[in-house]
């Protein structure tokens, strides 16, 4: 399984926890990993077996798996407590395994992570559907009615709720900041981004061999806090996963100083406002 560390054996150890399924932590590692070690903490990054540079034809991509997985980084690297970024999908798995293992966590950064998947998936519909009927899309509106008729637990219906995101561009940044635009400008020639290679059947085989298919961690969150488990958030006010209810939602549970919403940032938050995305973690760890 691919891994590696940045920074300070001593240091406080971070893990980040990748999207997907069928994604890699290639992006933070060639964005972010050096620059966040860089400020004093241990910053470890791994892609999941079948997943990214973890080559594996008999990986199931079910939960259990995930966790089995990040058990494998806690002994490799000699961990015995982390804090856990959880980036989008990832964010379901830090939830999940923090709910499971409570004391190998030290604390969660949700990074544009998914809460509620019908949630998310309600807001691309709903953005959408305005999108094509501001534009009198009469065949795209056709098509979104048939999605809302689809089985919500059905692969088909996450495929066809992502592919109207990813065709109206609700995970890129339309205007970056001259810092964001010069990092996504070195994704045509950064040697790691290059020859990253996504498992496109990652999501099929998850809904092959995982009962979980389109969950809501939120009740799992409050428990979290409850049990006082440091939760922190933060998302980009132009990522079209989360509508403002959402983000909301999500400030009630983790609480006011929790949460950061950031201007000029959509889903990939640590690229888009990287110098207020370690900003916040350097706020929010330092003193776990």
């Amino acid at each position: 399984m691919y891994s590696k560390a940045f920074g300070k054996e001593t240091d406080d150890p971070i893990i980040f926890i990748h999207g997907g399924p069928g994604s890699s932590s290639v992006y933070f590692e060639a964005t972010t990993a050096q620059t966040l070690a860089s400020e004093g903490f241990h910053v470890i990054i791994y892609d999941r077996r079948g997943e990214g540079r973890s080559k594996d034809s008999t990986a199931r991509m079910t939960y259990e798996e995930f966790f089995e997985d990040l058990d494998r980084i806690y002994q490799k690297y000699r961990i015995s407590r982390a804090h856990l970024i959880g980036f989008s999908f990832g964010g379901l798995i830090s939830v999940l395994y923090a709910e499971k293992y409570p004391a190998k966590v030290k604390s969660i950064v949700l990074t544009s992570a998914l809460i509620s998947q019908q949630a998310s998936y309600n807001t691309v519909l709903h953005s959408v559907g305005r999108i094509y009927t501001a534009k009198n899309d009469t065949i795209n509106l056709a098509a979104i009615r048939k999605i809302m008729q689809m089985d919500r637990e059905s692969l088909a219906y996450r495929t066809e709720v992502f592919a109207h995101a990813s065709k109206n561009s609700f995970f890129s940044l339309r205007n970056p900041s001259p810092e964001a635009a010069k990092v996504y400008a070195n994704y045509q020639t950064d040697p790691l981004i290059r020859s990253y290679v996504k498992n496109d059947r990652a999501v099929e085989t998850l809904w092959k061999n995982e009962t979980r298919k389109n969950i809501d961690v939120t009740p799992v969150l409050k428990k979290l806090v409850r049990r006082r488990t440091p939760v922190y958030a933060i998302y980009g006010k132009q990522d079209g996963l989360y509508s403002e209810q959402q983000i909301e939602a999500l400030h009630r549970i983790v609480g006011k100083s929790g949460l950061i919403y950031l201007e000029n940032c959509s889903h990939t938050a640590f690229v888009d406002q990287q110098v207020q995305f370690i900003a916040a973690l350097k706020g929010w760890l330092r003193d776990q």
